[in-house]
């Protein structure tokens, strides 16, 4: 059983490509990772060793996208917003995902357990 992971949540709202929301995902993934590495280094290491489980969910606003990032930042969980940079498919700014750990799976399922897989 994995003791650590790390949750990535994308907006379905926007109506990305596939090609498009996978890399949002991706920046999710290693922002929040980097975050973790310099708040926890301790979790983060244990995430690596682990296998560095990941899953993907998703949500059908900006405003459930925000929620959740305040109820992380509150459980003092890593977390990063993805801003996308506006050279291709939407505005320069739109907030498209969210990264969520690396940290306790127990944590992690406070913030995300309710939310359905992408």
């Amino acid at each position: 059983m994995f003791e650590f992971k790390q949750a990535l949540i994308i907006r379905c709202d926007l109506k990305m490509s596939v090609g498009k929301l996978a890399v949002q995902v991706a920046h999710a993934s290693i922002s929040a990772a980097e975050e973790c590495r310099k708040i926890n280094i301790e979790w983060f290491n244990k995430w690596i060793s682990e296998g560095q489980k990941k899953v993907v969910l998703r949500v059908q606003s900006l405003q459930e996208l925000l929620d959740l990032y305040d109820k992380a930042k509150m459980m003092k969980l890593p977390a990063a917003l993805i801003e996308d940079a506006g050279l291709t498919e939407l505005e320069p700014g739109t907030i498209t995902a969210l990264g969520i750990g690396p940290a306790p799976t127990d944590r992690i399922d406070k913030v995300t357990g309710s939310l359905p897989l992408l």
